[in-house]
């Protein structure tokens, strides 16, 4: 397995929002406070609860049963998938190589914030893999708590209602439990339940139970899900972290923490890219901590939502609620995705159900459908607390932002929603967006010759669609100089006007 492990990689994005990197000097920042960002697993003290109370093991035949569950098995390491670099054309990959590693990939990121700062005079976003700070397979284990949990609330609520928008009172909550099978005294499960209740309103919902976080949680402590098939006792669901796992998680915590408290005081927006499925239940979790954190006064930290994933409107708008409650400001990047290939053959090589949609059209759809509800969410709360970023390189998807933009009467001077092309594709949509007063990012590559020219070419090839409009781009331009030289307008010079 340890053989296996290296050949696990982390990935690097290769290119900043509107900014190139700086080689300047960076002094060392060895910050040890990791209660003061609740950064941790989701269900982390009601797991331990859940083993305190129910003491007893289940037989070995209930353990295979249960990791043999079909969405289980998303979130289990193989090594025939171990080079995620294969059908990925749209992001860097790095081999996992050790926490020294991590560390440099760390300061390539704060070393990005700086030249975000200095060029782009506090405007530009710095993009980061989360992935590329830490062993990823100990982003798997947290992704299959929280699906694991969450998989368990929805099976208490199973003849309730909507998992996002149910409440559970006391009693409604000591029931399912009885019904369930689990085996737990009354007054532990008044215990259980006073602990849930993290607003102490008598009611327990999706986001008490998917945000619960105990800061000082000992991160060596077992994790278990109820048998709910069996209506057995607990049972692990992964095994107890070592020495060397839990200081491994302990520093991609603090790397993390690092690089959003520099965000922060350069007052840079850090945009936590999307990875692949089996990893996003943690990356998200994660990235959702940093924005309850750092996002109190301005978006500083943005989520990335994959609309090929057939759950991406319905994870956007748990996201969007617990910001709602806990009143800090929201940011999203909508792309559509980057991984659709290797997803699809790991779905179907190892026996889950594809969590992608089947046609570019539903796909779409998803991207419609993500952009109207951030739209009518901005509406909702106060201006400048949510923001969006339409990633999107398709003019089909751009013009119906726009569109909705002008149905819900969000002007481009509100500074809500914003549009980001990789730098050199698509001109002819960036550059009509920004005369018309829009915001309009370009997505910059950077880093040695050798590695962005390779990362360019697989873009070109992910945007062959893109690459079958360069006659008429070719057009336009032509146009273009034409109209300077009769105008004698020989340099443009946008007004800025960015989120």
């Amino acid at each position: 397995m340890r053989i296996w492990d290296r050949r696990f990689q982390a990935s690097i994005p290769m290119w900043i929002l509107l900014s190139q990197t700086t080689k300047r000097p960076i002094e060392a920042r060895q910050r040890q406070n990791y209660a003061e960002l609740s950064l941790f697993f989701s269900c982390a003290l009601l797991i331990f609860l859940l083993i305190t109370i129910s003491r007893s093991c289940v037989p070995a035949k209930t353990t295979d049963s249960y990791r043999k569950d079909p969405e289980r098995k998303r979130f289990h390491a193989y090594e025939e998938f171990g080079d995620r670099r294969e059908g990925v054309v749209s992001s860097r990959t790095y081999f996992y190589e050790g926490e020294e590693q991590c560390d440099k990939n760390m300061k390539i990121f704060l070393d990005s914030i700086d030249g975000v700062s200095s060029a782009t005079d506090k405007t530009g976003f710095c993009a980061i893999k989360l992935t590329a700070l830490g062993r990823p397979q100990l982003l798997l284990q947290l992704s299959e708590v929280l699906m694991s949990m969450r998989g368990f609330f929805d099976k208490m609520l199973s003849s309730v209602g909507d998992l996002a928008v149910t409440k559970l009172r006391e009693e409604q909550f000591l029931q399912a439990l009885e019904t369930l099978g689990i085996r737990i005294s009354r007054d532990d499960s008044r215990m259980w339940f006073s602990i849930l209740d993290i607003t102490k309103d008598g009611e327990v919902d999706f986001l008490d139970w998917d945000n619960l976080l105990d800061d000082h949680f000992n991160l060596t402590k077992l994790f278990a899900v109820p048998e709910i098939k069996t209506k057995g006792p607990v049972t692990k669901l992964v095994s107890t972290l070592s020495k060397e796992q839990e200081q491994e998680m302990k520093n991609m915590l603090h790397r993390i923490n690092t690089i959003a408290e520099y965000a922060r005081e350069k007052d840079v927006r850090v945009m936590v890219d999307a990875e692949q499925t089996y990893f996003q239940p943690a990356i998200s979790r994660l990235t959702m901590e940093m924005m309850r954190k750092f996002n109190k006064e301005k978006a500083i930290i943005f989520n990335t939502y994959q609309c090929y994933m057939k759950q991406a409107n319905y994870n956007m708008k748990v996201d969007l609620d617990l910001s709602m409650r806990e009143d800090f400001y929201f940011g999203a990047k909508l792309v559509r995705g980057a991984y659709m290939e290797q997803e699809r053959e790991r779905a179907k090589k190892i026996g889950y159900e594809d969590p992608i949609h089947p046609t570019f059209e539903a796909t779409t759809a998803m991207y419609f459908r993500c952009v109207e509800e951030a739209m009518k969410r901005i509406k909702q709360r106060e201006p400048g607390k949510i923001a969006i970023m339409i990633a999107s390189h398709n003019e089909e998807t751009v013009r119906y932002a726009v569109e909705k933009m002008k149905e819900y009467n969000i002007l481009p001077s509100d500074r809500v929603i914003c549009f980001g092309q990789l730098l050199g594709m698509c001109d002819q949509i960036s550059f009509p967006l920004g005369q018309a007063g829009y915001s309009v990012y370009k997505y910059v590559p950077y880093g040695p010759v050798e590695e962005v020219l390779p990362y360019l070419s697989r873009r070109a090839i992910e945007n062959r669609g893109v690459l079958k409009k360069v006659k008429k781009e070719k057009k336009l331009l032509v146009a273009e100089i034409r109209r300077r030289i009769k105008a004698g307008d020989w340099f443009y010079k946008p007004t800025p006007n960015t989120v």
